[in-house]
């Protein structure tokens, strides 16, 4: 899920910064030669506990499925891409790629990117750490 706060003062609500956020992201992912497979995975856990998201779904050029949490932010100064991830995150992440590699008839090799977009316009610095983190 990108990161999203209150609006900014370019006069964007968080929700379109995110969203023009992670248009940008997989931009950068399909001029890498990704594939596109699904935007915004989500499921529910139940009705009183969170499910998970998965911001984008993509697949490599040999067939691996990557699940993408993208991230923005404001400058890099609070660590890398993988710090932006907290392990309550990762956990939701690896539960919807579960759910959603179960309606698959065979399962693919997959891993979890992140990447993160920080700045923004000339100054904008874009981080794709690839495997950041396991399933386990």
């Amino acid at each position: 899920m990108v990161t999203r706060g209150s609006v900014g003062s370019a006069g964007s609500t968080a929700k379109e910064r995110g969203d023009a956020g992670e248009a940008r992201a997989l931009a950068h992912l399909l001029r890498q030669g990704l594939t596109l497979v699904q935007r915004n995975y989500r499921v529910a856990r139940g009705p009183n506990a969170r499910g998970g998201e998965v911001d984008l779904i993509l697949r490599e050029r040999d067939g691996t499925l990557v699940f993408v949490e993208v991230r923005l932010r404001r400058s890099a100064s609070h660590g890398g891409a993988a710090a932006s991830v907290s392990a309550t995150k990762q956990r939701r992440l690896v539960f919807a790629a579960q759910h959603y590699l179960n309606t698959l008839g065979s399962l693919p090799p997959c891993r979890f990117d992140v990447l993160a977009i920080d700045g923004h316009g000339a100054s904008e610095r874009i981080e794709w750490l690839r495997s950041a983190f396991d399933n386990s």
